[in-house]
């Protein structure tokens, strides 16, 4: 509980990253724009938007400015975050540019809570925040929602500059211990 004895995390359990930082994610946004935050869609998310197809989720979108770049280009999205702050942010932007585009709060770790699929599921940037249990949590809910492709794009353990969070290759191309594998 805050000082106010409002709960910083709106009822659900702080992630591995947010009982780290004794903050919850909507602190990176409330004095400015978060660190990963440059004003405009990931290049990576650009260049791959062609392959996006049908319904998209963006999950963890953030100030949207993937989410927006994709409805730009007339795909129905929607965006889900925790954090109130960057989604008013993400709506503010989408009136500015007239886009067509949903933001909704919504835990990452429990997104069959949003009741449909999506032929397209975008993770830039939260996979690689969470620890090995909320990874195995976190992918349980992403086959939960898609439906066609899922494109996640996160820090790597490979070359110099690997982030704070890297992920190895093989934990995103891995068979599932369920699966077998």
């Amino acid at each position: 509980m805050s000082k106010d004895g409002e709960d910083p995390f709106g009822g659900r359990s702080p992630t591995s990253h947010e009982r780290l930082t004794g903050l919850p994610w909507d602190a990176s946004y409330r004095e400015g724009p978060a660190p990963w935050d440059f004003g405009g869609p990931q290049p990576a998310v650009v260049e791959a938007a062609g392959r996006f197809t049908g319904d998209v989720l963006d999950v963890g979108c953030g100030s949207g400015e993937n989410a927006l770049h994709l409805a730009s280009l007339g795909l129905r999205v929607l965006g889900v975050d925790v954090a109130e702050t960057a989604l008013r942010r993400a709506r503010r932007m989408a009136g500015e540019r007239g886009l067509d585009v949903e933001f909704a709060t919504a835990d990452a770790l429990r997104l069959e809570r949003l009741g449909c699929g999506f032929d397209t599921v975008l993770d830039c940037g939260l996979f690689h925040t969470f620890d090995a249990d909320e990874r195995v949590r976190y992918v349980k809910s992403l086959e939960a929602v898609t439906k066609g492709t899922l494109f996640i794009l996160c820090f790597s353990d490979e070359g110099e500059n690997t982030g704070p969070h890297p992920v190895k290759r093989e934990a995103l191309t891995a068979p599932s211990v369920e699966d077998g594998g």
